[in-house]
């Protein structure tokens, strides 16, 4: 990557971390405007024309940014190869905490734009962001299983289906900024609800 290209990454990632912070802490959606991006991101209207093509395809954007923040952690609690529980906890925390980073109009915001179907790409993120968590609790699920944790009537398909359900319940505005205090008695909940009979 050429000096020119960093700089240009580097611009984009300004604009949208300045965006973000207006649409999470201050302005919202509804009240964004083009002229309170510039002042916040330092970076010429021009510019953010040139990069993102209007402020719709900003905002797309600043919830790909987030939801790609959440999955990267996620990936790299994996990568620490802790046990089962452990990781699970881990992995229950970093959604939560990133959630409550967030104010209750961005999420609700950020369901709203990444369920709408249509030709925006919108719901191919949500569709993307899905896959690869399912991919992530997958490869814990069979770390859970080599780990004796994890009974193994239980198919992928239906611990997949169990954890969005719950994944989910936790994710509605009013429990996600109540549950952190109890994560490690939710993951001991949700680990007894699926391990070996003999092993409770």
């Amino acid at each position: 990557m050429n000096g020119y290209d960093k700089r240009t990454l580097e611009k984009k990632k300004q604009v949208i971390e300045a965006t973000f912070h207006l649409m999470n802490n201050e302005t919202g959606i509804e009240n964004l405007t083009m002229d309170e991006i510039v002042k916040n991101a330092n970076v010429g209207k021009t510019s953010i024309f040139k990069y993102f093509g209007s402020k719709e395809n900003l905002i797309h954007e600043v919830f790909k940014y987030f939801l790609e923040l959440i999955g990267e952690s996620a990936k790299e609690i994996m990568e620490e190869n802790r046990p089962f529980e452990e990781t699970l906890i881990a992995m229950s925390q970093n959604k939560i905490n990133y959630l409550k980073k967030v104010n209750k109009q961005f999420y609700l915001d950020l369901m709203d734009y990444v369920t709408k179907k249509g030709d925006d790409g919108l719901s191919l993120m949500m569709e993307k962001y899905i896959k690869e968590s399912y991919s992530i609790m997958l490869d814990l699920f069979h770390r859970g299983r080599k780990e004796g944790k994890v009974d193994l009537k239980y198919s992928d398909e239906f611990l997949l289906i169990y954890f969005q359900a719950l994944v989910e319940g936790i994710s509605s505005p009013h429990i996600y900024q109540k549950i952190l205090p109890y994560t490690a008695q939710w993951t001991e909940l949700l680990v007894k609800g699926i391990a070996p009979k003999n092993k409770i």
